[in-house]
């Protein structure tokens, strides 16, 4: 199983830098709306749909939405704000879970699923669209990657007080720590090296990890909720893609709302 995940872990770590810096925006666009449709049928599931044609009428809907959002532009930027703040609702029913389970299956979750999965393409899209967006975007997912990482081993080696009991026994307050510790190393040695750094990072970085955190845990109380170990069984190790990119989920359509901000300073 650990060589199973090492090795699907290198060679997505393998084609996400291909995909960053190789492809051009369009054929960058169209390979990362492939892979949020994937996510779609994985997100339906836990929605409750069950046949596969109840789940294919539902990623195309999301396919349908994702078109219109191509079509129209000038929508995108209303896309982002909307995923955003749908994710601040999901960080309360996090917190206040298994109080408002009732919100967390069916319908509820199947039209969440919309802005949050087309909002994170936006997202993606967008800044890696931006002045040295590759980079950027990079950037981005070492800040969620050396998150979930530092936690993983800083949760393995000193974990003792439950962050999250109702929603995910496993993870762990120093485990979070553990998680912000490195990923604020990994993001703020980036930020010097390139002459970005400027104290208005802090809390920027912090409400990405953040962030990232409940992406983790809104994804942990759906499959709960679904009586599910995984999203799916896509990637050897890992379960489904959900349950690789759900971290990334807030953080990708925030930071493209912040990104404009921060890079004229």
């Amino acid at each position: 199983m650990l060589r199973a995940r090492v090795l699907t872990a290198l060679l997505l770590l393998g084609l996400t830098l291909a995909a960053i810096y190789l492809l051009p925006q369009g054929a960058f666009a169209l390979l990362l709306g492939g892979v949020v449709l994937a996510c779609g049928w994985e997100w339906s599931r836990l929605a409750g749909l069950e046949s596969s044609a109840a789940r294919g009428g539902a990623v195309a809907v999301l396919a349908l939405v994702m078109l219109l959002v191509e079509i129209q532009p000038t929508e995108a930027r209303h896309v982002l704000w909307l995923a955003s703040g749908l994710w601040l609702v999901a960080v309360l029913l996090v917190v206040r879970y298994p109080r408002d389970a009732r919100w967390l299956s069916g319908l509820p979750v199947g039209l969440m699923g919309l802005p949050v999965l087309v909002g994170a393409w936006v997202g993606l899209c967008a800044i890696r669209g931006a002045e040295q967006g590759g980079h950027w975007l990079l950037w981005l997912f070492c800040l969620v990657w050396g998150a979930d990482i530092g936690a993983y081993f800083a949760g393995r080696r000193f974990g003792r007080r439950k962050l999250a009991p109702a929603v995910s026994p496993g993870k762990t307050w120093e485990g979070v720590l553990g998680g912000a510790l490195l990923s604020l190393a990994l993001t703020w040695s980036a930020l010097v090296l390139t002459d970005q750094w400027s104290p208005v990072w802090v809390p920027v970085v912090l409400s990405l990890i953040a962030l990232s955190v409940f992406g983790d845990l809104f994804e942990s109380v759906l499959k709960r909720q679904r009586g599910v170990k995984d999203s799916g069984a896509l990637l050897p190790g890992h379960g489904g893609l959900l349950d690789r990119v759900d971290a990334l989920l807030p953080v990708l359509p925030v930071f493209a709302l912040l990104q404009p901000l921060l890079l004229t300073r």
